[in-house]
């Protein structure tokens, strides 16, 4: 324990060869308990809880008579002597051997009763624990999140500098590139009508960096995106950001896994190296997502030949469609299940993109159970069973069209079964996603997308169908996947400004608007730019899955809501009329906003 500070030791700290010891302990009144003769303080600080007793007999009773009044999250100091609990030992606390009989204690403050108990059991609603995130960040759970995070954070630094790396820090106001999520903007006072952008993330300025010859840049950055949230997303989040110059993908992938191996290492985590690694189209295939979580198994099985002259039509006629395909996966124990149940899973396969379900189940007794079992042969039936390793118990699920949109529809039903049939998911998954294709078709827009981001390099030896067939251009991608969530992902960088440019106009870009918005970067790779790649890490989100938390609000000091609101401060909040006019700004009313987006 620091010299600075006005305790000896922490309350997590002493054990029986302290016995005998004079300490100081400071902390929070936890739990306090009344036997007549004596009074019982468990106190907690961040490093845990010792309990301390008091003896009406000793020191004349004055700290006797102080912890009579004391009550529940009340800041003290004691100071006493370390002291055996003899038969009263608690094995199952680390402190649990000794106490400290107490020669002194000081209020140091007081405390209103808290809204929630500080307990890391109880059911407080999350709005409520939001609301007081101060003292919800007393539970030692969430005290242990945020040192598992500081911890961890602090690994990877010392990762990075172990490897030569420079840490710098890019700007939080810069230039608005509207072309993934929606940007946060701040007015400019000084410039009216002018706007800055708060960062999504540093990979134009990282681009820059190698440009100026920095060659291995890393930084913990703060982003901030206008998005729709849910459990793992924030509008302000924080991610490990890295890029290298004078290196080939292979490089890249190497670096992080060291960095990712030493900086898990430091919280008690194994990396295999090296790391696996799934092309885009076996994940899609095989689990039916970019980010699959291969701790259990229930496969995708292409099964199109089987079904090829199939009297069921929704199967025959994928079968014998060009690009289409019939697949299926194997609930193995969900056979059982009652038929109404079974019919419950046709919304959720609906919410992926199908347009029914169709299902066999192998029942207990052996009989086969179906609402397509009699357009099904019996060669059909067997031939299934054989590829699906089907026993009695289990159940068929199909998709028939495209292969993509199969794999997705499966994969999102696999997802939910694994959870329905509560299949283990024990220790950590970790894999690269690669081979990622360049662009995908947005429906929406009717236009090519960027499957990544629109600064990737394209496979050199796919250059060349650019303008004949996109689709099929690959790039030099990967992404970081962690029990089944996209923990990161990097790749190599376009540093040719006529390829930039040639990008941006497949697009939709004209070259006026992409000089506009990327001007800066182009002329910038006009002027020797190296060959450079990078990647970066979502740290709330790894530190969630380090944490077993199902949020990453779980991971972080002072989050939003899933609305954006921060319920402790009431922000996002109204702003005077003076402090609107400085910036040129007005407040339009509800009424005239509907007008004008009409």
């Amino acid at each position: 324990m620091s010299k600075f500070s006005m305790h000896t030791h922490s309350c997590g700290e002493l054990r029986r060869e302290n016995i005998g010891e004079q300490v100081t302990l400071t902390g929070w009144v936890w739990h306090r308990r009344d036997h007549g003769g004596m009074v019982f303080i468990d106190l907690r600080d961040r490093e845990g809880l010792t309990q301390i007793s008091f003896d009406p007999d000793h020191a004349d009773g004055v700290p006797f008579h102080v912890a009579e009044k004391v009550r529940l999250e009340w800041p003290v100091l004691v100071r006493g002597v370390v002291r055996s609990r003899g038969t009263m030992a608690n094995p199952n606390l680390a402190t649990g051997d000794i106490e400290i009989l107490v020669d002194e204690m000081l209020v140091l403050n007081s405390s209103q009763t808290p809204p929630f108990p500080i307990e890391d059991d109880g059911d407080t609603a999350e709005d409520i624990r939001l609301r007081y995130r101060y003292l919800d960040i007393r539970r030692p759970v969430m005290t242990k999140n945020l040192r598992l995070r500081s911890d961890f954070a602090f690994a990877v630094r010392e990762a990075f500098h172990k490897h030569e790396f420079v840490e710098v820090e890019t700007p939080a106001l810069f230039k608005s590139t509207p072309e993934g999520a929606r940007d946060f903007l701040v007015p400019s006072r000084t410039q009216p009508g002018r706007f800055y952008a708060l960062p999504q993330s540093p990979q134009l300025l990282k681009q820059l960096l190698m440009v100026g010859g920095i060659e291995r840049y890393y930084q913990v950055a703060k982003c901030f995106r206008d998005e729709d949230l849910r459990a793992d997303r924030q509008p302000e989040f924080t991610q490990i950001d890295v890029e290298m110059s004078f290196v080939k993908q292979n490089d890249v992938m190497g670096l992080a896994e060291e960095v990712m191996h030493d900086a898990l290492a430091a919280v008690g985590v194994d990396l295999p190296l090296p790391m696996r690694r799934i092309s885009y189209l076996d994940a899609m295939d095989t689990y039916g997502s970019d980010k699959p979580d291969t701790r259990f198994g229930m496969e995708i099985h292409d099964v199109t030949s089987i079904f090829a002259n199939c009297k069921f039509k929704v199967f025959s006629s994928a079968a014998n469609a060009e690009g289409e395909y019939v697949k299926c996966i194997n609930a193995k124990g969900a056979g059982s299940w009652a038929r109404s149940k079974i019919d419950k899973l046709e919304p959720i396969a609906r919410s992926f993109g199908a347009k029914g379900l169709a299902w066999v189940a192998f029942r207990p007794d052996g009989t086969v159970n179906s609402p397509v079992a009699k357009f099904l042969s019996d060669e059909e039936i067997t031939a299934l069973k054989a590829e699906m390793d089907v026993a009695a118990g289990d159940l068929i699920l199909f998709a028939a069209t495209k292969r993509l949109e199969a794999d997705e529809i499966l994969g999102g039903i696999r997802t939910h079964m694994a959870t329905a049939l509560e299949l283990p998911r024990e220790g950590h998954d970790f894999l690269w996603v690669v081979d990622f294709p360049l662009f995908h078709w947005d429906e929406d827009r009717q236009a090519y997308a960027a499957e990544h981001q629109p600064f990737t390099q394209p496979l050199e030896e796919d250059i060349e169908r650019l303008d004949s067939d996109p689709l099929s251009v690959g790039s030099h991608t990967f992404d970081f996947v962690m029990d089944g969530f996209e923990a990161g992902g990097g790749g190599m960088r376009i540093h040719d400004a006529e390829l930039q440019m040639r990008i941006l106009k497949m697009l939709g870009f004209t070259e006026e608007r992409a000089r506009e918005q990327f001007g800066f970067l182009m002329e910038a790779l006009t002027f020797g730019a190296p060959p450079m790649g990078g990647f970066a890490l979502g740290l709330d989100r790894v530190c969630m899955l380090l944490a077993g938390a199902d949020s990453i609000r779980e991971v972080m000091a002072f989050p939003k809501t899933t609305s954006g609101s921060d319920l402790m401060s009431a922000a996002p909040s109204i702003v005077g009329e003076r402090q609107l006019s400085e910036l040129g700004l007005e407040v339009l009313p509800k009424a005239k906003e509907e007008e004008l987006q009409q």
